[in-house]
């Protein structure tokens, strides 16, 4: 599914890839109120969020990078994933990573 974005989006700093099985600690369910089924957390000592389903036991059930998509307005998104109100998602530049799915719109 093809997006464009129509409100700009910062993102909050780049993180590592992050892999299944690791540890995750802190996990604050109330942290995030505005994203239902998203938890804040640390992993490997980097406060981050999460979605509720990548995580099982305290540790990771999937390989996971927190990274978000700095984007413009206009900027077209191929879309790979969605995860609770954020997709997953690859820009003209082939750099993938999060963005809400409030700043997009469909377009195809």
């Amino acid at each position: 599914m093809k997006v464009k974005v129509i409100a700009n989006h910062l993102g909050e700093g780049k993180f590592p890839t992050f892999l299944k099985g690791t540890e995750v600690k802190k996990i604050d369910k109330e942290i995030c109120t505005h994203f239902l089924n998203w938890w804040g957390c640390e992993i490997n000592g980097y406060a981050t969020y999460i979605p509720k389903h990548y995580v099982s036991d305290g540790k990771l059930t999937r390989d996971y990078n927190p990274t978000e998509l700095v984007q413009k307005v206009d900027d077209i998104l191929e879309v790979k994933e969605i995860a609770y109100a954020w997709f997953i998602a690859t820009n003209e530049e082939e750099i993938t990573g999060w963005i809400p799915a409030e700043v997009t719109v469909s377009i195809n």
